[in-house]
Order: C-alpha cells, then sequence, then structure tokens
C-alpha cells in the first residue's frame, strides 16, 4: 500500500478529481496549504504599497492506493494538473504499513 502526497496549484483540483474517478480511485483528502519551491513567491501592489508574498496558496491530496493503482494514479495526475508553467506542484509516493476503517475494524487493503 502507498500513500500519494499531492501538492497543486488550486485551480486545478477540480481537474485532478476528475482524472481520479475516472479511474476509479473514490477516496481523497484535500488540505489547503501555503508554501513555495522554485516559485519563491512574488511582488503585489496593495492600495499603493508593494509588499512580498512568499508563501502561495496550493492544495494538498492525501490518497491511500493499493499497490496497482499507483502509476495510474501518477499518470492521472500528471496530465490533470499540468499547466506547463513554474509551480505545477509535486507529487510524493510513501510506504503505508497499516491502515484501520474505524467503523468496521477492517485493516490494511480491505480498508481501502
Amino acid at each position: 500500500m502507498k500513500l500519494i502526497t499531492v501538492v497543486i496549484k488550486p485551480f486545478k483540483l477540480d481537474d485532478v478529481r476528475e482524472a481520479l474517478s475516472s479511474i476509479g480511485i473514490q477516496g481523497l483528502t484535500v488540505t489547503e496549504v501555503k508554501g513555495f519551491g522554485r516559485q519563491k513567491g512574488h511582488a503585489e501592489l496593495y492600495r499603493g504599497a508593494e509588499y512580498s508574498v512568499n508563501f502561495l496558496p496550493k492544495v494538498k491530496i492525501d490518497i491511500a492506493l493499493s499497490d496497482d493503482q499507483v502509476e495510474s494514479a501518477i499518470i492521472a495526475i500528471t496530465e490533470s494538473a499540468y499547466t506547463g508553467k513554474i509551480g505545477d506542484g509535486k507529487i510524493f509516493v510513501a510506504d503505508l504499513h497499516k491502515v484501520v476503517r474505524i467503523r468496521t475494524g477492517e485493516t490494511d487493503e480491505d480498508a481501502l
């Protein structure tokens, strides 16, 4: 089992969700986050004063998957989140050692 964590631009969330649904991935968790990478923020003008925005709004998606779904999920996410501009995001894949569905007590892949 794997945990995929994706950080993308907020306006791409619906595209990514639809792409994942189309390949049969149903459950995901979404968190609004702020951060920066190579984008490094930018300067904005507000009421005549310039200020820097060091942390840009992003969306973090967490998806728990069985090993055989990982590659198709990565392809779907990459294609649907792509804009070709800096700040498109990142995909992180980590091992999941244990999953428990609280309501039924099911464990591991049965709980996904």
